[in-house]
């Protein structure tokens, strides 16, 4: 095996770790003078308790409506 140090490999290295670096560079340069800052509302939210308590009774009609709609299948797959 030869020693990239005497066998002038590193420089290569060298030249290839510093292109994708200045690559790198580029784009992120690209890709901060192109953004556009929109300007975004700051959304608040209520943080109050409401005191509202519901008791929701369904009666049996209720429930054997709902369970009309849907019909099974004869056989399954």
């Amino acid at each position: 095996m030869q020693n990239p140090f005497e066998s002038g490999h590193i420089k290569n290295y060298i030249l290839l770790y510093a292109s994708v670096v200045v690559i790198m560079i580029l784009f992120f340069m690209a890709s901060t003078i192109f953004r556009e800052n929109k300007e975004i509302d700051k959304k608040v939210f209520s943080t109050e308790v409401t005191q509202k308590s519901e008791v929701v009774q369904e009666t049996k009609d209720e429930e054997q409506s709902q369970t009309k709609k849907f019909k099974l299948l004869d056989k399954a797959y």
